[in-house]
């Protein structure tokens, strides 16, 4: 490693006096005693995404091990070198100064075995399963795999508390549910909807509940319609009453495959679900440029399946010297014969020609047809 680094010192672009060494640090987890750094030991590294990863050590069994601190009892962190929890007492063997394991994708959920607690083993027992399944691994089933994964979610804005109105009459002030309370919310597998539900405007919330025998029990809410369904972890779909929503079991099977999306495999096609190997930067092509505000942390929401559709935490400022339909899409249009267009668009003649003479403009979804189509016919 240390050969490695040296060969990034000519880089070096900083005053020598301040930072005399490479560029490329040396991390404190890759010395066997992190404090005396000394002694350089093998680390090893699963890594689903740029997000998603754990970094583990082989005893010499080949047997994995999380890189850790944290008691696997109560969660503490402690000191390298220790025998003993500071916090609980218990026997503990930790093996570096931090958690080396990601959460993200999997923090928002509850702790499966004891929701009340902050308790995060769970996931470190996940991806201690994932890391020897990929090493070919006996594995242990989860005991809590065939729960529904619920997560915690507050009361963040008016849109949330509209569709719990109805839970608060009645009721004495103190009683209700209030803005910035938490609340629960559990993930509809593909395909588990009601018939006729729009799955991007449909997610189910409730009061928070701690004790996950009731989860299964509760009725729940839609977040948009205010309409109250019941939940299942069985079957393929749900009905017209119930959704079927993921298991834990099931969040951490998707996890396991989850695509790294701003890569390419090594014949420079997108990731997929069954992509393994050293990755390679996807070529990017700019179509167009949008002026857009949106919240980090709502982004996160998305890839969390907290919030379903990316175009609800995005604000567009339209710049009209880039309005794509002036100055890309009807120029274009112009080219096309108006039977193709009608055919295509399913529009008349008339509509047609007022909108190649700019005196009126489509709907939303009628230009982005025509954006499609002209896409199609391979023209911009």
């Amino acid at each position: 490693m240390k050969g490695i680094s040296n060969q990034f010192d000519a880089l070096n672009p900083y005053d020598r006096n301040a930072v005399p060494t490479s560029i490329l640090k040396l991390e404190d987890d890759n010395y066997n005693d992190p404090e005396k750094r000394e002694h350089q030991r093998q680390l090893y590294c699963l890594a689903i995404s740029a997000k998603r990863y754990a970094l583990f050590t082989l005893d010499e069994n080949s047997a994995p091990a999380l890189l850790r601190s944290s008691c696997p009892f109560c969660g503490c962190k402690n000191k390298y070198n220790v025998t003993k929890c500071a916090n609980c007492h218990k026997s503990v063997q930790p093996n570096n100064e931090e958690d080396r394991w990601s959460e993200h994708g999997l923090g928002h959920l509850l702790n499966p075995t004891d929701p009340e607690s902050e308790d995060r083993e769970w996931i470190a027992h996940a991806w201690l399963g994932m890391i020897r399944k990929a090493l070919g691994l006996s594995t242990q089933n989860q005991n809590f795999g065939q729960q529904p994964a619920v997560g915690r979610t507050s009361i963040a804005s008016p849109a949330v508390m509209q569709p719990l109105a109805k839970l608060n009459e009645g009721k004495k002030y103190v009683d209700k549910i209030k803005p910035f309370n938490f609340l629960v919310t559990c993930h509809v597998k593909p395909f588990g909807h009601p018939p006729g539900i729009d799955a991007e405007h449909f997610h189910l919330i409730a009061p928070y509940e701690a004790d996950s025998r009731k989860w299964l029990k509760k009725t729940w809410t839609d977040k948009y319609s205010g309409n109250d369904y019941r939940i299942t972890t069985t079957g393929h779909h749900g009905n017209r009453r119930t959704a079927r929503v993921k298991t834990y079991g099931e969040v951490l099977r998707e996890y396991e495959v989850h695509p790294e999306s701003k890569c390419a495999d090594a014949t420079g096609k997108p990731c997929g679900k069954q992509t393994v190997g050293l990755l390679q930067r996807r070529h990017v092509r700019i179509d167009l440029v949008k002026y857009i505000g949106k919240e980090s942390n709502s982004l996160e929401e998305v890839e969390a399946g907290l919030e379903h559709s990316a175009e609800n935490i995005y604000t567009e400022y339209v710049d009209p010297r880039r309005d794509e339909w002036q100055t890309k899409i009807l120029p274009v249009l112009g080219k096309i014969p108006v039977e193709i267009l009608m055919r295509t668009s399913g529009r008349s003649r008339s509509t047609i020609f007022e909108w190649l003479a700019g005196r009126s403009r489509p709907h939303r979804k009628n230009q982005e047809r025509l954006a499609a189509i002209v896409r199609k016919l391979g023209m911009t």
